[in-house]
């Protein structure tokens, strides 16, 4: 039982995975692409090594997608601040085509 417990406190402290997807840049610095998420908006399509903002209503964000080759697609949910999604877009991210060798 011990065992057991100590492997879920470990689980409920581990942090997340967003370092996995990039990172987050000021909405206010230069950016390759601008996106206006709206109320219908279900994903988003980026591309790896740019640098995005993100507009909600009022509200924006930035974000610099160097994701690990593993990760296709997350949540925008988890890399925005807090309250600034209430829903979940996707974004699904391409290879950063730089780093994308000919067969």
């Amino acid at each position: 039982m011990c065992l057991s417990t100590a492997a879920l406190a470990a689980c409920a402290t581990r942090p997340g995975y967003t370092h996995l997807y990039g990172s987050p840049v000021p909405a206010a610095a230069w950016a390759d692409r601008t996106i206006v998420i709206r109320p219908d908006t279900r994903h988003v399509n980026v591309e790896g090594g740019q640098t995005v903002k993100f507009i909600v209503g009022e509200k924006s964000f930035g974000w610099h997608f160097m994701a690990a080759r593993t990760v296709t697609n997350f949540d925008l949910k988890e890399i925005a601040p807090p309250d600034m999604l209430e829903r979940s877009v996707i974004a699904y991210v391409s290879p950063d085509p730089r780093y994308i060798t000919a067969p």
